[in-house]
């Protein structure tokens, strides 16, 4: 689609991120896109939603596709596989909030059908969009390490799957967009808190060129907190995600006598929404047939991570029971037993790998 027309939009899910997103395609009206339906498996939800912007309300995907040309996807990420294949298959350009999907096998699939259809798939890494990111990436160059926090309030919405997941994914986007080199190990940890899963989760990430990342996403904070800091040669950059702030402290003498020696810069940030800088991408590139930014198979790497963390933080755990009740000796032997084989197995992989 390379024309002027309007495009339709329409959006999967009506919970928080989708009314987020028809608040803002609502104002997009200059930019050549239209909100005609949103849709949710609880039409009071859907009604809700789209009376605040004069669209209409749908309780079935197959009642609003054939009406449109894109599609926002905000349904739980357990549905994203589904209801991608289902946009896709009828032709529409798609944004799919992130992760993509819940395995590698269905973001494939994602990817492949959306490249057979030549169709734009675009995957909701929101951060990349920060104004606070886009001013503070041309200063970056060459981090050797890097500190990642985003912490906050427990959310009911996404107790079905672990932080990893559901925020920390958004760093591990940041990361391999700004460190130019693949990942070659993993260290992580976490805690169920609230959920039955993740709810708190710290990694360490070694880089093929010696850099290294320590990021920590949290659900079970009481505040939110969301920032980066970069220190790389001559130069440590600062980046305030909530506030839209970068700082950039520099050395201006090969040795620092005192803090004169050190220079900071404000740069300045120009404010924009991220989820409206995000949609404008979209729209840019269902027009001019662009590869977006996250791509499909970008986000494809990100998810892997993700998954391989989730992986080594439950390795280790012992079976859970749904029973609140003591174990009986048998059951606490064997559970035992396999957390001991499962270690035993680690370690002589880990041994043969050095041999």
């Amino acid at each position: 689609m390379t024309t002027n027309k309007t495009i339709r939009f329409g959006i999967l899910g009506a919970g928080k991120i989708g009314t987020f997103h028809a608040r803002t395609l609502a104002g997009l009206k200059d930019a050549g896109a239209t909100l005609v339906g949103v849709c949710d498996p609880d039409l009071m939800r859907a009604q809700k939603v789209a009376w605040q912007h004069n669209c209409t309300p749908y309780s079935k995907p197959e009642e609003l596709l054939p009406q449109i040309d894109a599609v926002i996807i905000a349904a739980p990420t357990q549905l994203h596989h589904k209801l991608g294949m289902q946009c896709l298959e009828n032709g529409l350009h798609t944004l799919v909030e992130k992760p993509i999907a819940t395995t590698m096998q269905q973001a494939r699939d994602l990817i492949r059908l959306a490249q057979r259809k030549e169709l734009v798939l675009q995957v909701g890494h929101v951060e990349r969009f920060n104004p606070a990111v886009v001013q503070a990436s041309p200063f970056i160059k060459d981090p050797r390490f890097i500190t990642i926090n985003r912490l906050g309030p427990y959310d009911p919405r996404m107790s079905n799957i672990s932080v990893v997941l559901d925020l920390m994914i958004h760093d591990i986007d940041l990361l391999l967009t700004l460190v130019p080199s693949p990942v070659t190990s993993i260290e992580a940890t976490g805690l169920s808190v609230f959920s039955a899963h993740e709810d708190i989760a710290n990694v360490r990430f070694g880089f093929a060129n010696g850099a290294v990342a320590d990021v920590t996403a949290s659900r079970a904070s009481f505040e939110r907190a969301r920032y980066m800091h970069l220190f790389q040669k001559d130069a440590y950059v600062s980046v305030d995600f909530m506030n839209a702030r970068v700082k950039i402290y520099k050395k201006e003498k090969p040795v620092i006598a005192s803090m004169q020696d050190i220079t900071v810069e404000y740069p300045k940030v120009e404010k924009q929404l991220p989820l409206t800088a995000e949609l404008l991408h979209f729209i840019h590139c269902i027009r001019t047939n662009r590869t977006p930014a996250p791509s499909g198979e970008k986000d494809s790497q990100a998810l892997e991570l993700a998954l391989k963390i989730t992986d080594k933080i439950n390795r280790f755990d012992i079976p859970k029971t749904t029973h609140l009740h003591t174990p009986k000796p048998l059951q606490m032997v064997g559970d035992v037993a396999r957390a001991a084989q499962i270690m035993l197995d680690e370690t002589l992989g880990n041994i043969k790998r050095e041999n």
